[in-house]
């Protein structure tokens, strides 16, 4: 992102506005903290719309109060002219936070009675990361479904002066946004006509730039991977499954959970996953089986008979049968109950899964999208379409927003007209596979997916380096993966170490039915490499008759690989099929871009820095400086920043120097003149563990506590191994089960043809098992790909552990923009 710029249209400032429309989702918030940030660094000015299109059609019926120039202490006058400055407050931001809107004893006269559309700054926008829901309010508007409100809507926009929409919403409110944009030219003629708008204004608002986010718990728009606010709901739903499945254990139970998702069943299906249910019901693929009750009971019946104690089924509440007949939870719990005998509950979670703070994926995903969408919109021409920003694996995009809205309402009507198959082809490829891992790894024991006995194999699973969330979930499909296709899955406990002292054993379906849901490392691990005795380890290989090789942990487990590969041409054994599965919260393993357990530690990082800060800002005017984990790899600490609005980030890759030194205390003393006084915020610095080997944690804070004098106070916390604990989160479980799949197909099919070679040939060729089928799977932008770890050397700094380019080095400076300092230093220097 650019550094503040001005914007102008027709002379003046672009003015955008930003509006939440809809059912409200976690999320949203940062998407409107991120727009009106992006927005006033990129010289706009910012406005936000209370209560959806409802505060657009009613626009603003009594003036905004004058507000006075926040005392400044004459340290701070000279800032006074500088545009960053005169943007920091408008006086509204406390009672857009505090709810206290429509109030109208306040003193000073502050009151957002009768104005929904209402000028923002920096600071009016303070602290909203953190918070659930919509700070501006939401309501689905009847009267912007008229002409006539769309009328009324365009004359308060006009006489606000907004050149620009920005709406955050499904797909219902961003189909409105786009009629409205289509409608526009006709609205202001009427307008003109009717003498309501000026001629200056009128060719002054010739066209209107509109741009969407997709803000939804059901994640049912087509064309992006994930929409705002889906995660933190699979958050809630996957912790309640935690909870309940403990009492379902303890009392031998079946538990039938509903879970919202009326035309789109993704919930269901990812805390199916994520979850470890028995059994889904979505609407996209509805049980075939007729009666399907012969089919749940059959699988349920199934998983009793080799010991389980626990049945969950999850219900997505527009689940119905193959005739689009809806399946009640109630009525599943009397199958349950009647056909099986199980004592069964039901348990329906309802709103609880909009509610609470938003998951740090939720605070990092609109944040990029609402930058993305600012740029967007300063970028429209008449000629550009509407665009919806989605996001593809890990890459941010501009999607025309009718195309996505078409093909939202395709998937709808295939369901209705019970064309499944073209459902499930309208949803992204994922979706697809997701219900095919489900089926593998919760679902099958059925034989007759099992290979003949000449085709099975014995695939070896370990676990190396240092735990991450995500590891035995990972380890759970791939074991799932092996007795549904009559393979052996061999566990080698503790590592190589384990491997030498013999320490391998097969996993049975139930023994791993419970680790989806566990942190840390089931098999055990350590940092311990095959170059401790690399023939040793060969012979190892040998004596257990691996065929198929599968490592997952981080950066030592490409090590590793690297090792073993390197020791085909010495070492038959290992002329198998091996492939690495990045597992670490350091997310340092090269070329791809998502190791699993790095959104499990952000997570733990987010919730540890939003008590920081909760103690920072009850201090008013103290820093933390939070030491975080990472090696030198500083995406924890970096993406740590973006989802806890940290103003500054000190990463290995950057480093730590004096005039940077210098630079940040200046920020910092500026940043705490220019707050109002007595309500000053606590802030938070990030630094990675091996920023710097000089300028520590300690030596930061005391640099900070001195130089700060009255100022502001400083502290630190060094958050340490918590980091690596706590229950991994439904993301990183989810992607466990999905690259895991992935994984055991390919182990699958390459060792199914080095089989097929002649028994000398695989013996004495190396060629048998060429370089690709040691390999790494990689997240690259919107791919999946499978790597060949020789390839991935040449993307490694060894020394350091790391990659040598990384995709999110440029949000250190997305982080330090949107926390003030750029702007700030930038204005002390000139």
């Amino acid at each position: 992102m650019a550094p503040p710029a001005a914007n102008t249209q027709g002379g003046h400032k672009m003015r955008i506005a930003v509006l939440t429309s809809g059912g409200d989702s976690a999320g949203m918030n940062s998407a409107v903290r991120t727009i009106v940030k992006a927005g006033i660094l990129k010289g706009c000015e910012t406005y936000v719309v209370r209560e959806g299109y409802e505060g657009l059609v009613r626009g603003n019926s009594t003036p905004a109060p004058a507000t006075p120039a926040p005392a400044r202490s004459t340290e701070a006058e000279h800032l006074a002219d500088d545009a960053f400055v005169h943007n920091l407050r408008f006086g509204d931001g406390e009672l857009l936070r505090h709810g206290e809107g429509d109030a109208s004893d306040d003193p000073d006269g502050h009151t957002l009675k009768g104005r929904y559309i209402i000028r923002v700054g920096w600071d009016d926008v303070r602290g909203w990361l953190a918070e659930g829901g919509t700070l501006i309010g939401t309501a689905r508007s009847a009267a912007f479904r008229t002409p006539e409100g769309r009328l009324s809507a365009a004359l308060n926009m006009v006489k606000e002066g907004i050149d620009a929409l920005c709406v955050c919403g499904g797909d219902g409110s961003l189909t409105g946004a786009d009629v409205f944009r289509a409608e526009w030219s006709s609205l202001i003629k009427q307008l003109l006509e009717k003498g309501s708008i000026t001629k200056e204004q009128f060719d002054h608002h010739q066209h209107l730039k509109i741009v969407g986010l997709v803000g939804s718990i059901d994640n049912d728009m087509s064309m992006t991977d994930l929409t705002i606010g889906a995660l933190t709901a699979l958050h809630r739903i996957c912790e309640a499954i935690d909870n309940i499945n403990s009492t379902a254990i303890s009392h031998s139970r079946a538990f039938v959970i509903e879970v919202m998702g009326r035309h789109c069943g993704w919930l269901a299906l990812m805390a199916g996953i994520s979850g470890g249910a028995d059994f889904v019901f979505i609407p996209e693929r509805p049980p075939m089986a007729d009666p399907w009750e012969d089919e749940m009971c059959e699988v349920i019946q199934g998983h009793r008979a080799v010991g389980k104690r626990k049945t969950i089924v999850i219900v997505a509440e527009g689940a119905h049968d193959a005739s689009m007949k809806p399946i009640a939870v109630d009525y599943v719990k009397s199958v349950l109950s009647e056909r099986l005998g199980l004592d069964t509950r039901v348990t329906t979670l309802g709103h609880t899964q909009r509610g609470g703070k938003p998951c740090a994926f939720d605070r990092i995903l609109p944040m990029l999208q609402g930058v993305e969408a600012v740029d967007a919109l300063l970028e429209a021409t008449p000629e550009t379409p509407s665009y919806m920003i989605g996001i593809q694996e890990n890459k941010i995009t501009r999607i025309p927003l009718l195309e996505a809205v078409k093909q939202t309402h395709a998937i709808a009507k295939a369901v209705e007209a019970k064309d499944y198959e073209k459902a499930m082809s309208l949803r992204d490829p994922e979706f697809a596979e997701s219900l095919e891992s489900f089926y593998t790894s919760s679902i099958s024991l059925d034989s007759k997916r099992r290979l003949p006995e000449d085709k099975r194999l014995r695939i070896g699973i370990i676990h190396v380096g240092a735990p991450a969330g995500g590891m035995n979930a990972a380890t759970r499909t791939a074991v799932r993966y092996c007795i549904s296709h009559g393979h052996t899955p061999l566990a080698v406990y503790n590592g190589f170490k384990g491997l030498l002292d013999d320490n391998v054993q097969p996993l049975s379906w139930l023994r791993v039915d419970s680790w989806m849901a566990r942190g840390g490392s089931e098999l055990g691990t350590n940092r311990t490499l095959p170059d401790v005795d690399i023939g040793s380890v060969a012979s190892k290989f040998q004596q257990y008759h691996f065929d198929a090789f599968f490592l997952i942990g981080g950066f030592e487990a490409f090590t590793a690989l690297v090792q073993l590969e390197q020791g085909r041409q010495y070492y038959p054994a290992f002329r198998i099929p091996m492939v690495h599965l990045p597992a670490t919260i350091s997310n340092n393993v090269p070329v791809t871009e998502f190791s699993l357990g790095s959104d499990t530690s952000l997570n733990s990082l987010v919730n540890a820095c939003d008590v920081l800060r909760q103690s920072a800002s009850a201090s008013r005017n103290r820093v933390f400086v939070v030491e975080t984990q990472g090696g030198k790899c500083g995406y924890i600490a970096t993406m740590g920043a973006l989802a806890t609005g940290a103003v500054l980030v000190y990463t290995p890759e950057v480093g730590i120097n004096l005039d940077l030194l210098r630079d940040d205390v200046q920020f910092l003393k500026t940043r705490y003149l220019l707050d109002v006084k007595g309500r000053a915020e606590g802030r938070l610095v990030l630094r990675n563990e091996q920023a710097s080997n000089i300028f520590t944690t300690d030596v930061i804070t005391k640099i900070l506590k001195e130089e700060g004098g009255s100022l502001f106070d400083s502290r630190s916390a060094s958050l340490g191994h918590i980091l690596q604990g706590d229950v991994p989160s439904p993301l990183d479980r989810a992607r466990a089960v999905r690259l895991s799949m992935k994984c055991m197909s390919f182990l699958e099919r390459e060792a199914l043809a080095a089989r097929a070679a002649p028994a000398l040939q695989r013996r004495t060729s190396v060629a048998v098992s060429p370089k690709s089928t040691a390999a790494v799977i990689t997240i690259q932008g919107s791919n999946v790909v499978m790597v060949p770890v020789h390839e991935m050397q040449e993307h490694a700094d060894m020394n350091n552990r790391r990659n040598l380019n990384s995709w999110w080095e440029g949000y250190k400076e997305l982080a330090e923009l949107l926390g003030g300092r750029t702007a700030l230093v930038a204005q002390k220097k000139c």
